[in-house]
């Protein structure tokens, strides 16, 4: 297979239908709780779901593109989620279905493994308004060898280094998880045993079942936006991460954030009682600035 050719693979649009009940799970799975009624509770008078929710409709590209047809020797055991891009171009609607049309945006030769890159365009099915753009790049293990070729155009801040300043964090936010939180989180439709089942999680080499990345990264943009972003859920324009490292579920996480620009936000997530990193290279780009000042600078 040329590494370059990608004319044989099919690539079909998907729908996701969903209602508040799916806007709350997701809140809740990503800590939220019963005082933050307006990611909670349906009758709130601001109710909304949370910009990093875009990434749940989206998420069926697992399913609806032939990844075999993609790169060699895949096997979905060995894919392991490496960054995550969010483009938010509309208000995401508490409710109401969504058409998600995915591509091929690249394909790296790394010898022992492959990279891809997929986009998906996230438009609403009734107006046919764009709402939201994710770009999911997978590492997949054993796939690689087909031959280099150079990395394809992408948007600057997908790419990002996002490399925290050498200073003291202008805002933290500590949060624990739970000990249930995988197997909640789960029910947004990433059914991947590695975050529920201790035999499967062994054999990928966890001790325990991991939380899922893409939680993490809601907790984490959840904790950016309260601190910095007035908790105004349309105020974010762009969010990009690389996933680090593992979380146990119950662990706790620290969020450090760095004010690199009136609308760039750097942060950082680790796991305190390992000093970890979970998650990396990130930042939040907000549409109109940051909303809050930071408590060290701006």
């Amino acid at each position: 297979m040329a590494a370059t050719d990608f004319s044989h693979v099919q690539l079909s649009s998907y729908e996701y239908a969903y209602t508040h009940r799916d806007v709350i799970l997701y809140a809740l799975s990503i800590g939220c709780d019963r005082t933050q009624l307006r990611y909670v509770y349906e009758y709130s008078p601001d109710f909304a779901a949370l910009p990093t929710f875009a990434v749940i409709p989206a998420f069926g590209f697992q399913t609806a593109v032939p990844m075999e047809q993609i790169v060699h020797n895949f096997n979905p055991e060995m894919l392991l989620h490496g960054e995550q891009y969010l483009e938010l171009k509309g208000a995401l609607p508490t409710a109401g279905t969504l058409l998600n049309t995915p591509r091929i945006v690249d394909v790296q030769d790394k010898e022992k493994a492959a990279v891809v890159v997929l986009s998906i365009s996230t438009t609403n099915a009734e107006t046919g308004e764009l709402i939201a753009e994710n770009e999911f790049t997978t590492f997949i293990r054993g796939a690689g060898g087909f031959g280099k070729r150079p990395a394809a155009p992408r948007k600057e801040a997908a790419v990002a280094a996002n490399q925290p300043p050498k200073t003291p964090p202008d805002c933290s936010v500590t949060e624990r998880t739970h000990p249930g939180q995988a197997a909640l989180y789960r029910l947004n439709g990433d059914w991947n045993p590695l975050h529920i089942d201790p035999e499967f999680s062994k054999g990928g080499g966890f001790e325990k079942p991991i939380l899922h990345g893409l939680c993490t990264f809601g907790m984490a943009v959840k904790h950016v936006l309260s601190a910095l972003g007035n908790d105004d859920p349309n105020s974010v324009r762009s969010i990009k991460v690389r996933f680090a490292g593992h979380v146990i579920p119950g662990e706790t996480l620290q969020t450090d954030m760095w004010v690199v620009s009136p609308t760039k936000v750097v942060f950082q997530t680790k796991v305190v009682s390992r000093n970890a990193v979970a998650i990396s290279h990130a930042a939040v780009v907000f549409k109109h600035g940051v909303l809050q000042q930071p408590r060290h600078r701006l």
